[in-house]
């Protein structure tokens, strides 16, 4: 129903404001309150700080005024809006703030339960470190092999994947000028690179999904030639292979006709107006071996630039065979990205999003020992994402063994989502989740790329305050045994002492610990069948 009445009322009052002046009379009383509506009316469609008043010019401050009505009804507004939402008022207001760059800090101390299973802590020092002065510039990660043509210094925080289609284009655009301003990184999305992302000029990480598309042949296969042309372009720093991701691990995906627009057909290499299909699986490859190999002509034809993997952790066997064509080829990648299975899409069965992938913490754990048990570790990178919003869920990611961080929904949010859960209608409230022109133009660039960078630029100062506070000189320092986390009502424990680690170079030697080793027996590098049936 609010839907229906997006401009209606504005309309009505104007409608008004005319029969109140043509009327005249004793009618002139009404025009002393039509006109100030009116006048806030058009104030709404022409401010920039609120996406959803340009979209609903009067009706949207309904939204605020029952926000600030009191902490009861604001309470009642959250909960029963927000059920098997992404993050609670806490996170939303945190992320607000930081991209309004407005203080993030709060009086009488934590409102959360330290008594709650599962409640994370970082241990902090009696002697802290001095505070890094210019986190922007020095919390950074060079990515590629010695030797590669074109490494990339990449920052511990960057936004993640979201395609140009399920995104509409200024917020594509505002994120990608955001990224420009805080020297950050912008992962593309499956649906490749846009106008809209040359436009903002910021540093781009391709992501090439089973579509292939931006490098796509007409009968939907890998085309080198493509590839090598937009790969080659100055902006793109890495290329990022999807195989799997966290919402959706092991589905494909269907372009309707009438969603094929000409601006998503540029960015894709597809035909105006036709149905498009994504299978779940690459037709370039479908062995482990046959993996590395296409991620060594990728960095070939990229004219030597860093190319990663982005996965979800399903079933272990899977990624061991990786492990084991890396050990029979010598093809390293030269990052991998691990999504939790809690990350998020614009649509997915619900069984997809709720029931399938290992959640990140276990699934990076898994990861970082895979490398270290190789000895591989210090040459391929390693990248988490999954609600990674805070300085602490950054901390807790890289003391897991995570280089840097991803996120798709803190930077969502910065532009002005609302957690609307209408991504999948075409007809996002904000203007962030569609391709309707009426109701992208709710986006205001400018404004919404300063909102991306403060918030970046935000995040990197909490995350120094609590390196220094641990005693730390750089994030990369963080260690397992640094991280507690409450484990009963009688015990916290740190994740040193929860988890299993790996030794350096344990792999190579056939040995991984006693509840993994029957995956890793099963795993063959010719294959990603098992060589067991049970597993």
């Amino acid at each position: 129903m609010i839907r229906a009445i997006r401009t209606q009322v504005f309309w009505f009052v104007v409608a008004l404001c005319i029969l109140f002046a043509v009327l005249r009379g004793p009618w002139l009383w009404g025009l002393a309150v039509t006109v100030p509506l009116l006048a806030l009316g058009i104030w709404d469609l022409f401010q920039t700080r609120h996406n959803l008043l340009r979209n609903y010019p009067l009706v949207g401050h309904l939204r605020y005024l029952i926000e600030g009505t009191g902490a009861e009804m604001r309470q009642y507004v959250v909960e029963s809006n927000t059920e098997g939402m992404p993050f609670n008022r806490d996170q939303r207001s945190l992320i607000y703030q930081r991209a309004k760059n407005v203080t993030d800090k709060k009086p009488f101390g934590t409102e959360c339960d330290v008594y709650d299973e599962g409640y994370g802590l970082l241990a902090h020092t009696m002697a802290p470190k001095p505070l890094d002065p210019d986190p922007v510039a020095n919390f950074r990660v060079d990515v590629g092999a010695p030797g590669t043509p074109h490494p990339y210094s990449c920052s511990v925080y960057n936004i993640s994947a979201m395609s140009f289609g399920s995104l509409s284009g200024p917020a594509i655009e505002a994120l990608n000028r955001g990224a420009r301003a805080g020297r950050f990184a912008h992962i593309t999305g499956e649906g490749s690179i846009s106008r809209y992302h040359r436009e903002g000029d910021g540093d781009l990480i391709w992501q090439i999904g089973t579509g292939y598309f931006g490098c796509r042949a007409d009968d939907g296969t890998f085309d080198p030639e493509q590839f090598r042309q937009r790969a080659e372009r100055e902006q793109v720093k890495m290329i990022e292979l999807k195989i799997s991701q966290g919402a959706k691990p092991g589905h494909g995906g269907i372009l309707p006709g009438s969603k094929v627009t000409e601006e998503i057909a540029d960015a894709r290499g597809i035909p105006v107006g036709k149905t498009c299909v994504s299978p779940a699986y690459h037709t370039a490859f479908d062995t482990p071996t046959g993996l590395l190999q296409f991620i060594a002509r990728l960095r070939e034809l990229s004219g030597g630039k860093p190319v990663g993997f982005k996965l979800c952790i399903g079933r272990p066997h899977e990624f061991y065979a990786i492990c084991k064509a890396i050990l029979e080829t010598g093809i390293l990648p030269d990052f991998i990205t691990v999504d939790g299975a809690e990350g998020g899409t614009g649509a997915a069965p619900i069984e997809f999003s709720d029931h399938l992938g290992l959640p990140l913490r276990e699934a990076l754990l898994f990861v970082r020992n895979a490398l270290v048990g190789l000895d591989i570790d210090k040459e391929v990178r390693i990248a988490a994402a999954g609600k990674r919003v805070s300085a602490f869920d950054i901390a807790q990611a890289l003391a897991l063994g995570a280089d840097w961080c991803n996120t798709a929904r803190g930077f969502m949010m910065a532009i002005g989502c609302i957690q609307a859960q209408a991504c999948h209608t075409n007809e996002c409230p904000v203007g962030v989740a569609t391709q309707n022109p009426r109701m992208a133009r709710a986006i205001h660039v400018p404004s919404k790329a300063e909102r991306v960078h403060h918030f970046h630029r935000n995040t990197l100062e909490a995350l120094a305050e609590v390196t220094a506070a641990a005693g730390l000189s750089h994030p990369r320092e963080f260690h397992p045994r640094l991280i507690y986390e409450r484990t009963s009502p009688t015990e916290v424990r740190s994740l040193a002492s929860i988890f299993d680690f790996y030794a350096p170079g344990q792999l190579r030697d056939g040995r991984a610990c006693t509840r993994m080793q029957p995956y890793w027996d099963a795993a063959r590098p010719d294959t990603f069948a098992s060589s067991q049936e049970w597993i």
